[in-house]
């Protein structure tokens, strides 16, 4: 999975890469060169005296060594570009398949780990990526020309290598694979503490509301824990193998120093060929270091590049058309035809044979008591989700034959939960009509009954918004959300309780100015309160999932007893208010 990313990640940068590769083995050479260089200086220059030797040789090995620098400068630069550009295309990639989710992809995922696998898992690639151009190209170049300068120099202490390079191997390779169930923990971990420190952020009111600091500061203590004891185990096993690279290390310049100097005494190797001999033996000891170092950190990374290629490779279950129908503009209808829905792992659907029109210039209203599906209804239409069976039509068209952008181009959905953006009023405003003038938005604001609390701001359309919009109450996010769907001037307006924040005056004034603006669009409205939808054109009446009456306030209040229920016991709350 890693090198299939990896691979496919650094496709672009191919030309990049193979200039890598050669300026990697112009300096991989060059080092190869240096000790036997310096062992000659040794046995012809410093035994013979002869300094017109040495300085040819060192003026030959300076030259040497810049350009060895220069090319690993040159390679180090070009495997971080490399590296940095692979990162960022795929977090480009995990974007915007995101992007491309339907809620129900969103929701089986969660925000949480969606943002890690974004950026720590990306993260973790790109590193392992950056090692492997800057180490892994190196370390077989060093390790083979290592044995075959060594050879050349003496072939009598060639066992050593024999021993010493497996010993290296295995001992550390054994370390490596308990590294990997702890990496899988580790990144498991990362999701709980991020969803966690989230849940906890974005609540933190109800946090204190209900006193539960104690509660949430335990609850994030113990997922910390959990990521702690797993980063302890990986630190643990990285710390083991450090030592054992290190004993084999000085255990092998010992052995060379040992056998060495009894071959140098009985005449069978000169002084500088022992040198070299050791030099190139750091050198084939130090590349199998770099390939376990390299190799501590792949079993991290193949982790984080199964959780990225799960994401890249989910396809959404809202499939655009292969051939897509057009939708024409202005007075389009919106029509259900025996919709059924439910949701994957349910045991029973939220929706059962769904049928109902709403023509253009009508309101269609839907009521029923808390969980009937009224929401999951909605969002439908938009097709945030896919019916499971029926089809839902604009114009005649089934919009599972439609594209996605001209189908919500004519749709303008303004949530139960009303998400404002980091920015201004007139940026969030302009996120449906990036064209639209001030004007337009101010005519917006006023039919949404916005503008009297937007113009005591200090920079009017100008005024800062949070995230979310937390620095507004929660009817004027309503009401803002509301002025933004009248912005992009939609076919169809869906409004999922959308007027629930707002007290009963605000809420007449509002439904009482978008008459004349929605006047030639199709408008559905989800709501509670029956003073809401009592002037509505048609009323829906949902109960578990099934529509139970249809028509007018006053033709239900005759027909419907679940429609009377609700407004007898609406009434008498009212009373005891």
């Amino acid at each position: 999975m890693l090198v299939r990313l990896v691979r496919t990640g650094l496709r672009p940068y191919s030309t990049a890469i193979v200039l890598l590769l050669v300026l990697q083995l112009a300096a991989t050479i060059a080092s190869l060169y240096l000790p036997s260089l310096n062992g000659q200086i040794i046995d012809q220059g410093v035994a013979k005296g002869d300094t017109t030797f040495i300085l040819h040789t060192g003026a030959i090995m300076l030259v040497i060594s810049i350009v060895q620098i220069a090319a690993t400068i040159s390679a180090t630069y070009l495997a971080s570009r490399s590296a940095a550009g692979m990162a960022r295309d795929l977090r480009r990639g995990v974007f915007t398949r995101v992007l491309d989710f339907s809620a129900q992809e969103v929701s089986r995922y969660g925000a949480p780990t969606l943002i890690s696998r974004s950026t720590n898992d990306v993260q973790q690639v790109q590193l392992v990526s950056y090692m492997g151009m800057a180490i892994m190209v190196t370390a077989p170049i060093m390790m083979v020309g290592g044995v075959i300068m060594a050879l050349r120099e003496d072939v009598g202490l060639s066992w050593l290598m024999v021993v010493a390079v497996p010993v290296l191997g295995i001992a550390v390779g054994l370390v490596i694979s308990r590294m990997i169930p702890n990496f899988r923990v580790m990144q498991k971990s990362v999701d709980n503490v991020n969803r966690i420190l989230r849940e906890q952020i974005t609540g933190i009111r109800v946090v204190r509301a209900f006193v539960r600091e104690d509660e949430e500061r335990a609850r994030f203590a113990e997922a910390n824990t959990t990521y702690t004891n797993s980063a302890l185990a990986v630190g643990r096993l990285m710390a083991l193998a450090f030592p054992i690279v290190m004993v084999v290390f000085n255990a092998s310049t010992v052995a060379v120093l040992w056998f060495g100097a009894k071959r140098v005494e009985a005449g069978q190797m000169e002084i500088g060929a022992l040198t070299a001999f050791m030099s190139y033996l750091m050198q084939v000891l130090m590349s199998v270091m770099m390939a376990t170092f390299m190799s501590m950190m792949i079993p991290r990374a193949a982790v984080s590049a199964g959780r990225i290629s799960e994401v890249l490779d989910t396809r959404s279950t809202v499939v655009p058309p292969v051939d897509p129908a057009p939708l024409r503009r202005g007075g389009v209808e919106v029509e259900l035809d025996d919709v059924s829905f439910h949701y994957p792992g349910a045991g029973a659907p939220v929706l059962q044979g769904i049928s109902f029109t709403a023509k253009p210039g009508t309101t269609t209203a839907i009521i029923g008591s808390t969980g009937a599906g009224k929401t999951t209804l909605v969002n439908l239409v938009p097709r945030l989700f896919d019916v499971t069976s029926g089809a839902v039509r604009i114009d005649g068209v089934d919009i599972r034959d439609v594209a996605l952008d001209d189908l919500w181009d004519h749709i303008g959905l303004v949530p139960q939960k009303p998400y404002l953006f980091t920015g201004t009023i007139a940026t969030n405003l302009r996120y449906g009509n990036p064209e639209a003038t001030d004007d337009q938005l101010w005519q917006a604001l006023e039919v949404a009954q916005a503008a009297d609390f937007v113009r005591a701001m200090p920079d009017g359309l100008d005024a800062a918004v949070a995230q979310g919009g937390t620095n507004l109450s929660g009817g004027q996010r309503q009401r803002v959300a509301i002025a933004r769907a009248l912005v992009a001037t939609p076919d169809v307006y869906l409004f999922d309780d959308s007027f629930s924040a707002l007290d009963t005056a605000t809420d007449a004034r509002l439904r009482r100015a978008l008459r004349p603006v929605t006047r030639d669009a199709v408008v559905i409205v989800v709501a509670q309160r029956v003073s809401t939808i009592v002037d509505a054109d048609q009323i829906v009446v949902l109960d578990d999932g099934r529509v139970v009456g249809a028509g007018t306030h006053e033709e239900l209040l005759g027909t419907c007893e679940t429609y009377r229920e609700i407004v007898t016991s609406q009434q008498a709350t009212e009373e005891a208010a």
